[in-house]
């Protein structure tokens, strides 16, 4: 019966980043052929050795769980506002109900009925976008949060561009450059995540969920997470079946997203996966222990049309997908995400 099984050592592949160089290498070609591979087969990879400084991560998680135990009437001062497409601000546990490609509302809202999603975000994303504004809490609430997660996009939109340059590398008839010009505008979001702690019951019981298996939207995701655990990737060989991904100190967690699957016709896997509470532990005496994770969603340029690459469909290989821009498809689902 489809459930979940162990994490095989080959499961999900880790690349290693430290021969990348300035991507002009044998290393970096090896490196680019390696990423091709993993999106290919499985969609998922661990990154290790890549340019962000793993302090900086640390610090990030400890400015979100800052934010996360203010009161709540502080976080409720930047709520997320009602229009799905303007992801920004605060979300409070059960505002959000992630689904894979739902869009009846009222089948929405029976799924958000039966298990809401029992976490809360904050949302921000490219300072320069004015067409989607932060939403950010006054200074003095929390001083230095705004100036260090302005700081550490800014850093995550680099590692992007190093990792999509090696995805170009390794992938077969592609310019090494060709994902630039569809990432200029930076329309990316950073996602801070807490998974509250609860008694294990509450979630053996189905009465709440952590996130449903779902695709990400955009071109990719990095993600990084805490010690906690609860993520887990089907497996692409057997639908249904979910491995665990659990965290790996260092580690970035790469998938790519629907565009990169749209991009190549289906040969790279834009792979569902969900979190899920962990296994109960004696130690935690019944509770389920909290989840912090930080994942950077990547995507394309607002109004760049996302259409199957030539070279990908032909005669014997139609078209699966029409032709659509960022814009459109990222509005429609996160509407989805949030329809009350």
């Amino acid at each position: 019966m489809p459930g979940l099984q162990q994490l095989k050592p080959e499961g999900i592949p880790f690349i290693d980043f430290s021969g990348w160089g300035d991507g002009t290498t044998e290393d970096a070609k090896r490196i680019g052929d390696e990423l091709y591979c993993a999106c290919r087969d499985v969609g998922f990879a661990y990154l290790i050795n890549t340019p962000i400084d793993q302090d900086h991560v640390k610090k990030m998680f400890e400015w979100s769980a800052k934010f996360f135990a203010l009161p709540a009437e502080v976080k409720q001062k930047v709520p997320h506002p009602p229009e799905g497409w303007w992801h920004r601000g605060y979300s409070g546990p059960g505002v959000e109900q992630v689904s894979q490609l739902v869009f009846d509302k009222e089948e929405l809202l029976a799924l958000r009925k039966k298990a809401p999603d029992f976490k809360e975000s904050f949302d921000s994303g490219n300072e320069d976008n004015l067409n989607v504004p932060n939403i950010w809490l006054p200074d003095e609430d929390l001083p230095g949060f705004r100036a260090y997660a302005t700081q550490f996009f800014r850093e995550c939109r680099t590692l992007q561009g190093v990792v999509l340059r090696a995805l170009a590398v390794g992938s077969p008839g592609m310019a090494d450059d060709f994902f630039d010009a569809y990432h200029t505008e930076g329309d990316n979001q950073l996602r801070l995540l807490h998974y509250p702690s609860a008694e294990v019951q509450t979630f053996t019981s189905g009465e709440k969920g952590r996130i449903a298996a779902h695709t990400d939207f955009g071109t990719c995701t990095m993600l990084f997470q805490d010690s906690t655990g609860g993520l887990e990737v089907e497996d692409p060989h057997q639908p249904g079946v979910f491995i665990p991904a659990p965290p790996v100190p260092g580690a970035i967690v790469f998938n790519i997203g629907d565009f990169l699957m749209r991009w190549s016709n289906d040969t790279l896997k834009s792979t569902l996966h969900r979190v899920r509470a962990p296994a109960p532990r004696p130690e935690d005496y019944g509770i389920t222990p909290a989840r912090y994770s930080i994942p950077y969603f990547c995507s394309a340029n607002k109004n760049a049309v996302i259409d199957a690459l030539p070279g990908t469909w032909g005669p014997d290989r139609p078209r699966k997908y029409k032709p659509v821009t960022s814009g459109e498809y990222i509005n429609m689902r996160l509407n989805a995400t949030y329809i009350k």
